[in-house]
Formats: structure tokens, sequence, C-alpha cells
């Protein structure tokens, strides 16, 4: 599979999975997620899909600093139900990297290990999108995207309506894809730190 370029300059999350070392599966625990991770999991890329990514990066920084988050020792909680919008696959990005899953994850082993009920849907946040807590300590933080302040080309708007009804010509559709994996890649690239964009808990201002 061929991914654009730029996905391989993108954010890494480095993880610590104390499972993955217990079984083996990975040497120390270290497991590290790249963007072309959660687009294999999601099956394609769009803004929706790069700010769950940097949302949990930006969180897990926060929340951890030098240190490695612990994968399967982190809380989950989303402002939407799980039905509505975008949420599902933002929910999904989230569980990838956390290990974090509401009712249908792994149950553990001998009481280690376990990974349900740490993913939870329609809860009353301040700030954010959603909300990473350490179970560890109980430190928490709320990370938010502003994706309006990466907007897309307004070219692109006009191209996707002939796209979906196979109107589009060979250079038109082209265009189109150029356009719209160049907001992603300004997205993952440009404004990754910015906390314009991507505001964690006191970062975040209404409006």
């Amino acid at each position: 599979m061929q991914f654009p370029d730029f996905f391989a300059v993108a954010p890494v999350i480095r993880v610590r999975d104390p499972l993955a070392e217990f079984l083996g599966a990975a040497e120390g625990g270290i497991i590290d997620y790249r963007y072309e991770d959660v687009v294999r999991l999601a099956g394609h890329d769009c803004p929706t899909v790069s700010s769950a990514f940097l949302m949990t990066h930006a969180a897990l920084a926060a929340l951890f600093g030098a240190g490695l988050p612990v994968r399967g020792e982190i809380r989950v909680d989303l402002a939407q139900p799980r039905d509505a919008g975008v949420t599902g696959v933002i929910a999904s990005i989230a569980t990838l990297i956390t290990g974090a899953t509401a009712d249908s994850g792994f149950h553990g082993l001998a009481g280690h290990f376990n990974r349900r009920n740490k993913l939870f849907f329609d809860q009353a946040l301040s700030l954010g999108d959603i909300r990473f807590t350490r179970l560890d300590n109980g430190a928490a933080v709320e990370v938010r995207a502003d994706l309006a302040r990466v907007p897309g080309s307004p070219r692109s708007g006009e191209l996707m309506p002939l796209c979906l009804a196979g109107q589009a010509s060979g250079a038109q559709t082209a265009e189109f894809r150029a356009l719209w994996q160049d907001r992603v890649r300004r997205l993952l690239l440009e404004f990754f730190d910015d906390p314009a964009v991507i505001c964690v808990s006191s970062a975040c201002r209404d409006g």
C-alpha cells in the first residue's frame, strides 16, 4: 500500500503496553503508533482522522511529559454519544492508541491487563471533545480540535460532488485528491503543536 510521502514524517506516538511486554509481543512493551496505523484502521484519511490522532498525541504528551504513556491504563471520555457524527471514528483511534474500550475489549488475565470499561460516551466535559485520564494518579486533560483554523481549499468543495457523482474527469479527480491530502498534510506537519488548533485543557478557549 503506497501512502503519501508526508505520512512518514508525521508525529509518532510511543507507548508502553504491559500486556505486550508480558506476552513478549514487543520488546519492553514499547509500541510506536504512526499515522499510517490510524489510516489502516479507518480505511481512509481526512481531517477527522488526523485531528483524532493529533488530539491523542497532545493529550498523552501533556499527561506523561517525557515518560511513556501506559497503554491499557488510560481512561477516555468523549463528550458526544457514540452514534453522533464522527464520534465513533475518533473513539476508534483513541482506542487503538490507549487500549481503552467500552465493554468489548480484552477482559484481562487473572485480574491484570483489563481493557474494558475505560471508554465512555456522552460525558460532561468542560472545554474539550475528549478527556484522557491516567488511572494511576487521576491526572486528566481535555482536548479539542479547531479545524476551522485550517480550512480546505474552496476548490475541493466544488470538486467533491463531481467525484461522488462519477462526473469528474481524471484531472479533476487528481486535483481533488491532491487538495484533500494537502489539508491533512498541513494539519499533521504545520499545526500539530499549534494550541489554537489542537487545544489541551487550559489552552482551550471558547469561540
